[in-house]
Order: structure tokens, then sequence, then C-alpha cells
């Protein structure tokens, strides 16, 4: 079952990207997402060139900065079955937003990632009303993202 949901929502994001590439275009490296930063990571920054274990929750923002949980989590503490860590890497198959925010942290580093719709999924909502997750559209997005390491190194 949590293999279903893990696949799933690698082929949401997929999906995403190749709905987004459709939609109105973003500037590509321009980062209008904000970081804010929960704890310090003492590791390199990150780069487009590794892929990366994270821990992740993703809420959905509105405008005054109160957030709703979307339904998707890899932390038990937030939802997840278990503690389930997400692979990336940077600019493959992930939402503009995504990118953007974790290109300025470091290894070792938790932080907020507020992605404003358009660096999002825009107009486009993903998942289903009462579903395993659900982002309506023109949702700003808060990534509470914690990267781990580089996949396939070893955490000294």
């Amino acid at each position: 079952m949590l293999t279903n949901i893990y696949t799933w929502f690698s082929l949401f994001l997929f999906g995403a990207v190749l709905i987004m590439s459709l939609s109105a275009p973003v500037v590509q490296g321009m980062s209008v997402v904000k970081v804010d930063v929960i704890s310090k990571g003492a590791g390199p920054p990150v780069t487009r060139d590794d892929r990366y274990s994270s821990m992740v929750t993703l809420y959905i923002e509105d405008d005054s900065g109160e957030k709703t949980p979307s339904g998707w989590s890899t932390r038990k503490e937030d939802g997840a079955a278990v503690d389930q860590p997400f692979e990336f890497q940077p600019g493959v198959g992930l939402i503009q937003g995504w990118t953007d925010g974790v290109l300025q942290m470091n290894i070792g580093e938790r932080a907020y990632l507020h992605v404003p719709s358009k660096l999002g999924y825009g107009s486009n909502p993903m998942g289903s009303p009462g579903g395993a997750f659900y982002i309506p559209a023109n949702s700003n997005l808060l990534f509470d993202i914690e990267i781990l390491g580089k996949v396939g190194e070893t955490e000294l």
C-alpha cells in the first residue's frame, strides 16, 4: 500500500511537470520561492547534479500564512504510515518551485519552502478531494523539507 502511494506520487510529480510545461511559461531559474530555515545544514549546497534523500510534508498555504495539510508526507509524525524518505534530483520531474527552493538549501538543513501557485501546480488541481492527498487549483504550497543527504552516500 505504502509503495503504491509513493509510486502514485512520483507519477503525480511527473504528470504535474508535463502539465506545467503546457501552461504559461515560467522563467527558468527565477526564484520567487521564500525559504525559511528551521535548522541550518552543515553539509554542502544542494546542486542539480545529484539525487538527494529528504523528509517532506506538504501543506496548502493561504495568503495569511495559515497552513492546511495536503495529505502527503514522508514523516510518520505527519500522517505517513512509516518514515519513508523521498528521493529527488533538482530540476528532474519536479515543480519549478521545489527546484528553486532546494537549490537554496544545504545538506542537513530543514526549511519551509513557500512556493507561489505559479511555481507550483498553477491552475491545475492535483489529487482528489477525499483521496490520499488533494491540492486545489491555484494553491500556494508550503513544503516542510529536510535534506538528509545524497542518495548512495552514508551519513557520517
